[in-house]
């Protein structure tokens, strides 16, 4: 292995490299990162976003055109003040799935009409506030949805735009928690049992609701399009039967993100010109086949955009040798864990790794890094090989955390979130701080004194 560069382009931001050893970030190596902001931390390539972002939206206008709908940015795999503003800039809209996602775009003064709202189960809250902002579409997910929806907006006396989301019964390649769009889940209407047929009658009928269209999603981090292909099959098939039997034609399908990122040396990321070039293609042939209007298409990248703009940084605290019944194996311990990148716990994911700060010539050694939680399930990369000579106080950095790293992030074992920090040219500012015992302590309501 290369020691000056021991993670392959493909995994790192743009900006991003390893010279004699040591990771930068647009100009910031990782020792002056951590002296100046501590580890763990994520470091996010701000220009390395702002070419996501555009690459998306551009590759979306330029394939389908005035067929093209909204680039949304899903909010769900980070998202802060700072990065929704990010995403204005960008020129995309915003898709949000919680009351508090849509208060950070608020927050930002991002424009509500390009505000996409999400959730299987939206309260009365959530709703009467996404509605009294303007929010521009509200995807329902159930029934008892389009009633709170229709109730909620009647009463403020305003027509509100909704998506239905439809299950097209299409089971992508990915992990089973992260599939959404086959029949036993949670998630949307099921187009195979009529559900979703009922879903959109019901809609059409009510007296505050405008249906634009319909809604799938079928996954995360998922290689290949035969998925999306199939899926754009059974939806064009199923907008032909509303046509038919509910005597309007809608106009609006929203397809989803889940394109792949690069996590590991065997990974490809999905080259969104070629994505979209192919969805084009597929939507166009399913709307000729099914006999209805191409009809306008978005997307929602999330991952896509953010996973690779970030790395995180971590410094060592322990190595422990542990002899295996067939070798042995270095536990590398960093001041982080599961409560920064639960994902490999969760998902089985697999990330890479490197030292950090210096050049090693000792040789490689196989290894397990791991987190400083009480859970022998808090493995951060599970294996890897790592140089012999680490040492406490190393630093090591880990790629392609930016969806869902800091996003998922919890307080397990009461250790405050790591800061979020933005490099652009050579110079590094925090968007999100580091969380302090006193912000963790600010919550407890004490009954000291009260009989």
């Amino acid at each position: 292995m290369n020691q000056k560069s021991p993670i392959e382009a493909k995994i790192l931001s743009s900006n991003a490299s390893f010279t004699e050893g040591e990771f930068a970030v647009a100009g910031m190596k990782a020792t002056e990162l951590a002296k100046e902001f501590g580890t763990p931390a994520f470091i996010i390539d701000e220009a390395d976003f702002d070419l996501r972002a555009n690459a998306f939206r551009q590759a979306l206008e330029n394939s389908f055109g005035e067929r093209a709908g909204a680039c949304y940015y899903a909010a769900k795999a980070f998202i802060s003040i700072e990065i929704a503003k990010w995403v204005e800039r960008a020129g995309l809209s915003l898709d949000v799935c919680t009351g508090g996602e849509l208060e950070v775009a608020l927050a930002a003064k991002f424009p509500p009409e390009r505000i996409e709202f999400h959730g299987n189960n939206k309260s009365e809250a959530e709703i009467a506030r996404a509605i009294e902002v303007g929010v521009g579409k509200i995807v329902a997910d159930s029934e008892i949805e389009l009633e709170r929806i229709n109730q909620i907006a009647s009463a403020k006396g305003i027509t509100q735009k909704v998506l239905i989301r439809v299950t097209p019964g299409v089971e992508a390649h990915t992990h089973q928690y992260i599939a959404t769009a086959h029949e036993d889940v949670k998630f949307g209407f099921s187009i195979a049992s009529g559900a979703a047929l009922r879903a959109v009658k019901i809609g059409l009928l009510a007296s505050n609701l405008e249906v634009g269209g319909v809604h799938f999603h079928i996954g995360s981090q998922i290689m290949g399009v035969e998925g999306f292909d199939l899926a754009i099959e059974r939806t064009s098939a199923f907008l032909k039967s509303v046509k038919e039997e509910a005597g309007q034609e809608l106009t609006e399908m929203v397809i989803g993100g889940g394109f792949a990122i690069a996590y590991v040396a065997g990974d490809e990321s999905s080259d969104a010109k070629e994505v979209l070039a192919h969805l084009f293609g597929a939507v166009k042939r399913s709307a000729e086949k099914a006999e209805i209007s191409m009809p306008r298409v978005s997307i929602e990248p999330g991952r896509a955009i953010v996973g690779l703009t970030t790395a995180t940084l971590y410094r060592v605290g322990t190595v422990k040798k542990v002899e295996l019944d067939n070798g042995s194996r270095n536990y590398v311990a960093v001041d982080g864990g599961m409560s920064d990148n639960i994902r490999t716990s969760l998902y089985d994911a697999e990330y890479s790794v490197a030292l950090a700060n210096r050049t090693s010539s000792a040789p490689l050694v196989a290894s397990r890094v791991v987190g400083k939680h009480c859970e022998s399930g808090d493995i951060i990369v599970r294996d890897c090989d790592l140089p012999g000579d680490l040492t406490p106080g190393d630093l090591l950095v880990t790629p392609a955390t930016g969806a869902y790293g800091r996003s998922m992030a919890s307080n397990y074992n009461h250790l405050p979130r790591p800061p979020v920090i933005a490099v652009r040219d050579g110079r590094a500012r925090v968007i999100l701080r580091r969380e302090t015992h006193a912000d963790l302590l600010s919550l407890e309501v004490s009954q000291e004194g009260q009989s």
